[in-house]
């Protein structure tokens, strides 16, 4: 059955363009979905399955279902619990049940309200030696029992190999089943199934490989080695022996490999010896304002709200103006190295003595979001923040008697004399909230109910000048992504997979406020002087650039939208089908595989930052230039989008720029 041309997913609002893709007939397929993380938070393919559950939700229907682990307390609190509309579904839940193996069905309370298939991993564990015994039959894959994670990651693969054997042992020829297996965790579910010739079309998607993660936090020169490695050695040592093994299995066992970045694409070519056939972006819900203002409304005020904790942080050395402060953080796991946070104090260092030597009135503050293992807070910081509140409440209540006693005055045709208008008690509450030190409280971490910070993660990225993050083992980085949706500018990097994803998307993209370090083919040394240069350049623009930066981060936000990256998800899908049932979906195997994309043209209007060669001093951060040219945001949008560049080829080589050494194409 050929394939009809159509789109099945709408462009968005004339910025995006339409791409012509094969639109399957999903009234006649189930499309399964299976990662350790749903509704079981872990890390970033949380993020990744939930922000992708509504488009999915919306091409497919009651067709999709969603697989993962049981937990109580999850099932609970994040999923209504119904009856499969497929009785198919049913019969094949209940085979599992009536073994005495729990399965649980329902709607996972997120947008789009998903179905999930949840296996209850306790109620099956007796089966483990016997599917060890399984795996070691099939592929020679032996597992420690000391590895918790490894056999909890068989135990699910075992159950949902079995369900889909009895699923589709009712369905028959149709409909025909997809399933879409995410990291190694769901790889034996993949591996068995494929073993056991299931008749199912099946994807596989590494968002980071096992060992690039483990050799990069291990300070390895990992890029400029990929060819070197000697990858069984690697594992070994590292005891992830026979996660790799399970990892390598599936991504040669599924009939379509793909992963999140062309840098993980790389990295997966030698670590996995596998090229992906499609690089599927990592995206979001994005959820536009009807008016460009209003994000930048909420960027005051919650910059307003840290402003608020910095008084309390500095309290007793608050040396400098508030309103010329400018607030970066960084964000993610406490990966010192992988992470970025090495070359990102060293650059503050770098940054804090050219501010100085510029005689820059600015004043950096800057915030690492970082969790790690804390017994509570730093006493200082809540004897800070708790003078603050007392400070803020003292002033208050002296004001309102203040305004009382000169209402009197003027009621009655007087002049106050302002010397005596305050008495000796004020003065006397006044000095004991600047002398209150002690305070206690229990400790909480970035949420609106802390004591200490009681803002939200998104809130507190929206009240943010900058966000830095110079990674450098990042496969994709929902960070910098999350910067850009809300409108706030960002420092990514060439070895994470959004910073490859903006070079191929935008020309110019520090004019976008996504300023991207070459981490990849530059020293160390250079590139903490590249990052400096990014954010001192930052340091030196008006608050109308900022402004106007701003508005054009906000704009990139359509790129990141699952609405339009949801269809790099549809191709694998029809690839798969190709090569699952040939006979009945066609697609030539030899054809190149052209995802197009487009890129956005540089803004028309005023520079983004200040020109060295034009002022010899930096700029303020509250000062208008005179000298500005007009700036009118409707205007340049509508020039970006009338000049959006000719489509691509996602993946090739830009024109002018040599392939480097073990930089593969899709």
């Amino acid at each position: 059955m050929p394939l009809s041309r159509s789109l099945s997913m709408t462009s968005l609002t004339g910025v995006l363009p339409a791409w012509e893709e094969d639109e399957l007939p999903v009234e006649d397929l189930l499309l399964f979905e299976v990662s350790w993380e749903v509704t079981n938070k872990v890390g970033g393919i949380y993020t990744v399955i939930q922000t992708k559950a509504k488009i999915t939700v919306d091409e497919w229907g009651d067709n999709y279902y969603m697989m993962g682990p049981y937990f109580e307390h999850n099932f609970k609190t994040q999923v209504e619990s119904c009856e499969p509309p497929n009785p198919a579904i049913r019969k094949a839940m209940d085979a599992l049940i009536h073994n005495g193996c729990q399965v649980h069905f329902g709607r996972w309370l997120i947008e789009g309200s998903p179905y999930v298939i949840l296996f209850d991993i306790g109620s099956a564990a007796w089966n483990l030696d016997r599917w060890k015994g399984d795996l070691w039959d099939t592929c020679n894959i032996g597992l420690p029992f000391h590895d918790r994670e490894a056999n909890d990651s068989l135990i699910l693969g075992s159950l949902i190999a079995w369900f889909f054997k009895e699923l589709t042992d009712h369905l028959g020829d149709k409909p025909n089943v997809i399933s879409h297996f995410h990291e190694w965790q769901a790889g034996p579910g993949l591996i068995l199934s494929r073993s056991r010739k299931i008749p199912m079309a099946t994807v596989f998607t590494t968002h980071a490989t096992l060992l690039g993660r483990y050799l990069c936090a291990g300070n390895t020169d990992f890029y400029n080695n990929l060819d070197k490695f000697n990858i069984d050695k690697e594992a070994g040592e590292r005891q992830i022996y026979h996660r790799y093994c399970l990892e390598r299995a599936a991504v040669h066992c599924a009939h379509v490999f793909t992963t999140v970045s062309q840098i993980t694409a790389v990295e997966a070519n030698h670590m996995l010896h596998r090229k992906p056939d499609v690089v599927t972006p990592n995206g979001l819900n994005v959820k536009k304002f009807s008016a460009m203002h209003e994000f930048q409304n909420l960027h005051s005020t919650n910059k307003a709200q840290i402003q608020e904790f910095i008084r309390g942080h500095f309290y007793g050395h608050l040396d400098f103006n508030l309103d010329k402060t400018l607030i970066f953080f960084i964000a993610g796991r406490y990966e010192f190295s992988n992470k970025g946070a090495d070359i990102f104090l060293e650059s503050l260092s770098r940054l804090n003595y050219l501010l100085r030597v510029h005689r820059n009135d600015v004043t950096v503050v800057v915030f690492f979001i970082m969790p790690a293992k804390t017994n509570n807070f730093n006493v200082e910081s809540l004897k800070g923040q708790a003078v603050r509140k007392q400070l803020w409440d003292t002033a208050h209540a002296v004001k309102e008697k203040f305004g009382k006693k000169l209402y009197d005055a003027l009621l009655k045709g007087q002049i106050p004399d302002l010397n005596n208008i305050l008495d000796r008690d004020d003065f006397t509450i006044m000095k004991r909230a600047i002398y209150a030190t002690q305070v206690v409280f229990h400790p909480e971490f970035l949420s609106s109910t802390s004591p200490l910070l009681p803002m939200d993660y998104e809130d507190f990225v929206r009240g943010c000048n900058l966000g830095v993050f110079p990674s450098y083992y990042e496969p994709w980085g929902y960070t910098p992504g999350e910067c850009t949706v809300m409108g706030i500018p960002s420092v990514t990097t060439n070895l994470s997979g959004f910073g490859c994803f903006m070079e191929e998307h935008v020309s110019d993209p520090a004019a976008y406020g996504i300023y991207i370090v070459d981490r990849r083919f530059r020293s160390a040394e250079e590139s903490c002087n590249q990052l400096t240069q990014f954010m001192f350049s930052f340091c030196q623009q008006s608050r109308r650039q900022r402004i106007i930066q701003r508005n054009r981060t906000e704009r990139l936000s359509d790129l990141l939208d699952w609405r339009y990256l949801g269809r790099f998800y549809i191709h694998a899908r029809h690839l798969a089908l190709s090569r699952a049932f040939p006979d009945k979906f066609k697609m030539d195997p030899m054809a190149p595989l052209k995802t197009e994309g487009f890129r956005y043209p540089r803004p028309y209007s005023v520079p983004p930052s200040p020109s060295a060669s034009i002022h010899s001093t930096p700029h303020h951060s509250d000062v208008e230039d005179d000298d500005d040219e007009p700036y009118d945001e409707d205007e340049e949008a509508e020039r970006d989008r009338m000049n959006i560049k000719s489509p691509f080829v996602l993946n090739a080589v830009p024109e002018g720029k040599k392939q480097q050494p073990g930089e593969s194409r899709n």
